[in-house]
């Protein structure tokens, strides 16, 4: 194609929404007022916006965690301003959620890309699997009414519990379910494996959501 074909090709959209996926990989935030999102997600802006980081000189945690909670602080800054913001991570596909009132959802804190400030977050801490996994132990509880934006490794897969997942696939879960630790005693002793150690889901309603892909690095 030439160039003009090119530009016009790859060129954002305007579809009115403040939330709205550009491609599989990157997302378009239309800023009027303030956005959170991921430290260091943004990849270009129009208009008239500043950024206020919220991480820590210790670089954080993985998560995004209150200042009034740690001192370790937070990796998400917050945007504001007017125009529009483009973010993404890693090359992960992008994946929204539109949160009604009161409705909530928990997400490991590395896959959160944006949100909308009326969203409520605070941490949430899943003590059961304390010094059981490689990571995961701390994820985001998020509340809505509003939009949250997540990143996946690939396409995400939707399970329903009873379900045992890998802490290092583990991308989020509904409000309702309360994760805990299973073993599989069957490894050797010494062995480390996402298959010898597991999140197990048993609530009778709502959903895991896991990827592809094991975030061990990021979960440390």
């Amino acid at each position: 194609m030439n160039v003009d074909q090119f530009t016009s090709a790859h060129a954002p959209t305007e579809t009115g929404e403040q939330f709205q996926t550009e491609n599989s990989y990157t997302l378009d935030v239309a800023v009027d007022g303030s956005v959170m999102v991921k430290a260091g997600s943004m990849i270009g802006y129009t208009g008239d916006i500043t950024f206020t980081g919220k991480s820590s000189a210790e670089g954080g945690v993985t998560g995004f965690i209150k200042e009034a909670v740690t001192s370790e602080g937070t990796p998400v800054m917050e945007a504001e301003g007017s125009g529009h913001l483009y973010v993404a991570d890693q090359g992960k596909k992008v994946q929204t959620l539109d949160l009604d009132a009161g409705e909530s959802i928990s997400l490991n804190g590395d896959d959160v890309l944006a949100f909308e400030s009326r969203v409520d977050y605070e941490i949430s801490t899943i003590d059961s699997l304390s010094g059981a996994a490689s990571g995961g132990l701390t994820n985001v509880y998020l509340t809505g009414p509003g939009t949250v934006a997540l990143s996946t490794h690939g396409d995400p897969l939707v399970l329903t519990p009873p379900v045992n997942t890998d802490p290092d696939a583990t991308v989020a879960w509904s409000a309702e379910l309360s994760p805990s630790v299973a073993t599989n005693k069957t490894f050797e002793v010494g062995q480390t494996s996402g298959e010898a150690m597991q999140m197990e889901f048993t609530g009778p309603e709502g959903f895991v959501v896991v990827q592809p892909y094991e975030e061990t690095t990021s979960r440390q």
